[in-house]
């Protein structure tokens, strides 16, 4: 337990940030997942419609450092290209 008053705060600060970081990444965890799902059930419009707000949440978290900013990169690459695929396929 924190002994100092400004052990205290670093602890009530770490608390507010770590809510902050998880409510970002389930977002974007959320909206990713909207994507794939819209893509195996074959729905490629839903998938395109809601894919600008999975790019949208990707981008929020890296830079607000909730994910490292290659990860983002590689998440918003690969739900693209899963896009493009199935848009090219059908």
């Amino acid at each position: 337990m924190a002994n100092h008053k400004s052990a205290e705060k670093r602890n009530r600060q770490r608390l507010k940030r770590r809510a902050r970081n998880v409510y970002r990444v389930s977002t974007l965890r959320t909206y990713m997942k909207r994507v794939r799902k819209a893509l195996a059930a074959g729905n490629v419009e839903e998938a395109e419609a809601v894919l600008p707000k999975a790019l949208s949440a990707i981008g929020k978290a890296a830079s607000k450092g909730a994910i490292h900013r290659n990860t983002a990169a590689r998440y918003a690459s690969r739900i693209a290209a899963a896009v493009r695929r199935a848009r090219a396929a059908g």
